[in-house]
């Protein structure tokens, strides 16, 4: 278990304050007094005295600040706070010194003094109280958009999940389905189509935490798909794939599958001949480009419309993903339906 750091960051930007406070209240009033040719020794205790105080004051009120932010509104209470610190600062340091120094010149100068220090007290505590003020907010800040950085990922992640889970029911009760129609006249068919469908539904589980693997290990995921799908359509389909030294290229796990999906549904549903299926990958630059063609039937077919959930669950997929809109497209030709998806690699 990670343990809780025993000094945070606000608490250190305190620190830092008030010691550089009676530092530099302590060198510059020294120079100060020491320029008026006052005694060293007097000159000294006065600057040591006055820096303590105002450091202590300094300390006071940032720490408060660090419990208690104000609205916007009530940031008047600051200005008091200030006031009232800066003055007893000044009557605790008028106080010791009337006890410790007994020269009576010394303190007649102090009190005529007394307006120019409380002024002076007065910015060296608002200076620092806006700087926590400031800290405060800027943290405050940061942490609101990392916690809505946090729930945008969780809301992303859910999505992306739950698109997941909608990839698998439609292929799997019509790989059931072929199983079950396979068990009484080809059992044998159907014992195979059965382990290939285990196989397939293991490498699906076990790629339910990687976002992006090798084109290599999808291509190799979808060979187990068409193979059972194969089974389905026996000598009707036919699957070309080609990869153009992109075989480690990055993508996101499954995204070919609804769209070779759609290419088999658009592609052999409406006819009774051998059909082809198309894949080929290369690498262009910093993109992964992955083609899927399949032919169709203008009579039968309608591609302008999206063909349903698979090219919008693969769309929605890559944006949440990438943040992009433009890395699927499809167009078709005068019997040749084509997906061309782009995949960004780093």
């Amino acid at each position: 278990m990670a343990s809780t750091p025993l000094i945070t960051s606000k608490q250190k930007l305190i620190a830092v304050s008030c010691v550089s406070v009676w530092v530099g209240t302590l060198i510059i009033q020294t120079g100060l007094l020491l320029w008026f040719d006052f005694n060293v020794e007097l000159t000294l205790l006065d600057s040591l005295i006055s820096a303590t105080t105002i450091a202590a004051a300094c300390y006071i009120i940032a720490n408060n600040l660090n419990y208690y932010q104000p609205r916007k509104e009530r940031y008047f209470y600051i200005i008091i706070w200030g006031l009232c610190l800066a003055a007893i600062s000044l009557t605790i340091n008028r106080y010791v010194m009337q006890y410790i120094i007994s020269d009576k010149s010394y303190l007649a100068f102090l009190d005529l003094s007394l307006p120019i220090r409380y002024c002076t007290n007065s910015l060296i505590i608002a200076w620092v109280a806006i700087m926590q003020v400031l800290w405060n907010t800027l943290h405050d800040q940061k942490e609101n958009e990392q916690r809505k950085a946090d729930a945008e990922k969780l809301a992303r992640e859910a999505e992306l999940y739950n698109l997941r889970q909608q990839l698998q029911p439609h292929f799997l009760f019509n790989s059931l389905n072929s199983i079950i129609a396979l068990i009484g006249r080809k059992p044998e068919e159907a014992r195979n189509m059965t382990f290939q469908l285990s196989d397939f539904l293991r490498g699906t589980l076990r790629k339910d935490d990687q976002q992006l693997i090798p084109l290599k290990d999808e291509i190799e995921h979808l060979k187990l798909y068409l193979e059972i799908e194969k089974v389905r359509f026996g000598h009707r389909l036919d699957t070309d794939i080609l990869m153009e030294d992109c075989e480690e290229c990055l993508l996101p796990a499954m995204i070919l599958q609804p769209l070779v999906e759609n290419a088999i549904k658009y592609g052999l549903y409406d006819t009774t001949g051998q059909v082809k299926i198309a894949i080929w990958a290369k690498k262009d630059e910093n993109h992964l480009l992955v083609a899927i063609q399949n032919p169709f039937d203008k009579e039968s077919s309608n591609p302008h419309k999206g063909t349903g959930f698979g090219l919008r669950g693969v769309q929605r997929r890559l944006f949440l993903l990438f943040g992009r809109t433009d890395l699927l497209q499809t167009h078709h030709t005068a019997h040749i339906f084509t997906s061309n998806i782009k995949i960004p690699q780093q």
